[in-house]
């Protein structure tokens, strides 16, 4: 297994000091920065859009995950790719078409992945493990930060990894602490979403070490 990937995630980040929450994780050992993008209608939830992942790319050279959160994802690969994101992780369930969605994704030379939500079995997207670079497997209902922990969703894990190729990175987010961290790497995972953990703690170098 590939060393853990950690990537926190913005949404519990303080906004009116955002560039120093960024440099402050990549200081403490974070790989990646989340970025959760919602729609309010995919999701029950409005966050940030294209201009805020193109400000953040101009003040970090760190590996931006995208995660939309939004219907008719296609239509905004685009604009999210331009705007300077690494990865683009759409849902399952918000596209008709996902081969085309992860085509589209990588024209522009970015890595593709796909997520699905707790109630979506995990063989359901077995047809595109051989064509996305990551599977992110949400662990609370998408849509609010903080949310707890649904260990069923956990056990999608060890289905994908045993039909995914040996390079795929399977994703976990939602709920992630120091505890239910330890029980998606054994299944399996070896990327892991915190916000509200990372965020919220008083020492972030010392939370993001408790994840690896």
């Amino acid at each position: 297994m590939n060393k853990i990937i950690i990537s926190p995630s913005i949404l519990s980040a303080d906004f009116m000091n955002l560039e120093h929450e960024i440099a402050s994780v990549k200081e403490a050992g974070a790989q990646w920065i989340h970025i959760d993008v919602m729609d309010g209608h995919f999701v029950p939830n409005i966050s940030i859009g294209v201009p805020v992942v193109k400000s953040i790319r101009k003040k970090t050279d760190m590996f931006l995950d995208v995660h939309l959160m939004i219907e008719n994802p296609e239509k905004y690969v685009k604009t999210f790719a331009e705007a300077g994101a690494d990865l683009i992780t759409f849902h399952y369930e918000a596209s008709e078409e996902p081969e085309k969605v992860i085509s589209l994704i990588k024209s522009f030379g970015k890595k593709a992945g796909i997520s699905i939500k707790p109630n979506t079995k995990s063989e359901e997207i077995f047809p595109f493990l051989n064509s996305v670079d990551l599977v992110l497997v949400m662990t609370v209902e998408p849509g609010f930060g903080g949310q707890e922990f649904m260990h069923d969703c956990a056990m999608k894990i060890p289905s994908i990894r045993e039909k995914a190729p040996e390079s795929l990175i399977i994703q976990v987010d939602g709920g992630i602490n120091n505890i239910t961290s330890k029980i998606c790497k054994s299944l399996g995972a070896n990327s892991l979403v915190a916000g509200s953990y990372i965020y919220k703690s008083n020492n972030y170098k010392k939370a993001i070490e408790s994840l690896i």
